[in-house]
């Protein structure tokens, strides 16, 4: 029998396995990865980037972290409206929420807003006081798509 505590300790990455046992099997021994296992006890995937906008250019995403198994591509579709894409059908109904602010912005601005449209694609728009849409008010703006299991 090994003695555990004589093995180096390390930092596990994402990939890394961990031994474990899984109740509702005959077979009980299984290898679990150190991802699945933190995603399983958070309950959901995430996506969380800071955003910056300029001129009459899409978002520019900084991701900080992206366990979703997507990839998301930035579009600017009028002045102050804006689409993130999915390539795959993540964004589930009833269990996607997307939390967002401006960061520093360059205006005063009211609260952006989000809205899922599909599976595939959620709708940013940013507006000032006086309800109009505004570009170049996303600033280092903090960016997180939940995705609850």
């Amino acid at each position: 029998m090994a003695i555990t505590y004589s093995y180096p300790e390390v930092t596990p990455v994402v990939g890394d396995y961990l031994v474990g046992t899984q109740i509702s099997s005959s077979n009980a021994t299984r290898n679990f990865t150190v991802g699945d296992v933190v995603n399983t006890g958070l309950g959901y995937t995430v996506y969380t980037a800071l955003l910056t906008q300029t001129g009459t250019a899409a978002p520019v995403a900084t991701i900080l972290k992206n366990n979703t198994g997507a990839t998301f591509t930035w579009a600017r579709t009028a002045s102050g409206r804006y689409t993130v894409t999915a390539n795959s059908s993540i964004f589930t109904a009833n269990k996607t929420i997307v939390f967002i602010n401006y960061g520093n912005p360059t205006s005063d601005a009211l609260s952006p807003k989000w809205a899922r449209i599909s599976d595939t694609v959620i709708n940013i728009s940013t507006q000032d006081e006086q309800a109009a849409f505004d570009d170049a008010v996303l600033n280092g703006a903090a960016f997180e798509i939940r995705i609850y299991s």
